[in-house]
């Protein structure tokens, strides 16, 4: 018997501002996901938060994209955001585009990822949670977990990883997808991702036998909310599951990427660059400029469906050098002020706030003779 484990998350409203998750959200939550439990709609569950996000992580025996499971989801968003609308929560319901359910949440706001897997003997799983950044904030750490020797050893003296991996790279203006494989097509790869504000990693396959056919080793939530909505509605705060050990990355390897805070965009009102910030789930409350963006780390064991744990596993002190190196990039980035590189560049910014503040310079721009 397979399972199925969905991460569903939306912003229904900050605490404050767009800091934090009300307790009482987070408590009306996991009431109902309880219900859905004693129902049979889910096997296991656990509800998180990474800033002003709501997290939902699901463990059940449909399949992906399941009506069920989606209708759930959006049930708990919606009252949600009743108590954020009751509370004067700031952005209630923001990331909930739609009022009407059409059997599946995608294109609907939330972000979603979600893996069908047969679980092996054992089967340990991180779930990362970002906010106040985009998509593209995983492909650099996806990539070296997955295809950086120098991130996992195990690509060199591992020998059942030594045939590399399989990325899908969604262009995500056009809806278009390329398959892509390392490390044969490694440079080409890095072509595309390298831009990350358009071409994102969405799930990263073995390439033979570590796991059975067409069973993913890492998904990535790839929604755009601005692409959705069509106009800026707040960032897309991203999620991933990804697997460990056995032919995989070692969960030291999963993590190491993050040792490195590299640069994202997001952080204040969607339009800037900023270090990504490894932290507790408890620290993931970015007050800073709205920041700098977060990424949390869940830790669990799948048992017959069932999610042992979580551990918290950016808690560990190994990761203070990196909490250290992000807050002094941050005050560097910040010193820019509105100037670029903080800023976003121009192309970027046409899918924030800022056109609506050029509209009303275009009659005042002139030929140059």
């Amino acid at each position: 018997m397979k399972t199925t484990v969905s991460i569903i998350k939306a912003d229904v409203g900050g605490y404050p501002g767009h800091c934090s998750v009300h307790p009482d959200i987070i408590a009306k939550a996991n009431s109902l996901l309880k219900d859905a439990k004693k129902s049979g709609i889910l096997t296991d569950f656990f509800v998180g938060r990474c800033g002003d996000d709501l997290e939902l992580i699901m463990t059940h025996t449909k399949d992906c994209d399941n009506k069920e499971v989606h209708a759930l989801a959006w049930d708990v968003f919606k009252k949600g955001t009743e108590i954020a609308k009751e509370l004067k929560l700031y952005g209630a319901g923001q990331d909930l585009l739609s009022d009407a359910f059409s059997g599946n949440i995608r294109g609907m706001g939330p972000g979603i990822a979600e893996m069908e897997i047969t679980e092996r003997k054992s089967e340990p799983i991180v779930c990362f949670l970002m906010d106040k950044t985009d998509p593209g904030a995983f492909n650099l750490p996806i990539y070296r977990m997955f295809a950086d020797p120098f991130s996992t050893a195990g690509l060199v003296i591992d020998p059942a990883m030594h045939d590399g991996f399989r990325f899908e790279v969604l262009d995500i203006y056009n809806h278009k997808r390329v398959f892509m494989n390392t490390p044969e097509e490694t440079y080409d790869l890095l072509a595309l991702i390298g831009g990350k504000s358009k071409y994102v990693v969405k799930r990263v396959y073995p390439k033979k036998g570590k796991l059975p056919e067409d069973e993913p080793a890492a998904v990535i939530s790839t929604e755009k909310l601005s692409l959705i909505a069509g106009e800026y509605v707040g960032k897309d705060d991203p999620v991933a599951i990804v697997r460990a050990q056995s032919g995989l990355p070692a969960l030291g390897e999963v993590l190491e990427p993050f040792s490195f805070p590299h640069l994202v965009s997001g952080w204040m009102r969607g339009s800037h660059v900023g270090p990504m910030l490894p932290v507790s789930m408890e620290d993931a409350m970015p007050t800073r400029f709205d920041g700098p963006p977060r990424v949390v780390a869940l830790g669990f064991q799948l048992a017959n469906g069932r999610l042992v744990g979580p551990v918290d596993l950016f808690k560990d002190i190994a990761f203070d050098h990196a909490r250290r190196k992000s807050l002094k990039i941050a005050e560097y980035m910040r010193r820019h002020g509105p100037f670029e590189p903080h800023r976003l560049p121009s192309e970027d910014m046409e899918y924030t706030t800022l056109p609506k503040v050029l509209d009303k310079l275009k009659s005042r721009f002139e030929a140059v003779k």
